[in-house]
């Protein structure tokens, strides 16, 4: 299963891209395994996602706890927890 994920605020800028595609192995089945094999793509995505209670994720625009699962996932985002002012 191909996954496109996006990446916002500090979360893209250690990362190093906003955007990409990713096949994660079998199994990789919520978000949280999602992060941990990422973490070990590169040292940008390790810093990244160093401290997950940091980081709200979102599965095809709504916004889900880290433990969800993928399921059929099109488009998972990774963001910072967002605040208003």
């Amino acid at each position: 299963m191909t996954i496109t994920l996006l990446y916002f605020a500090w979360v893209r800028e250690r990362i190093g891209a906003g955007e990409e595609t990713v096949t994660p192995p079998h199994d990789v089945t919520t978000i949280a395994d999602l992060v941990d094999w990422l973490a070990t793509s590169s040292a940008g995505h390790a810093a990244a996602f160093a401290d997950r209670g940091r980081l709200r994720a979102a599965i095809d625009q709504d916004f889900v706890p880290l433990d969800t699962p993928i399921g059929q996932a099109r488009e998972i985002a990774l963001f910072p927890p967002v605040t208003g002012g």
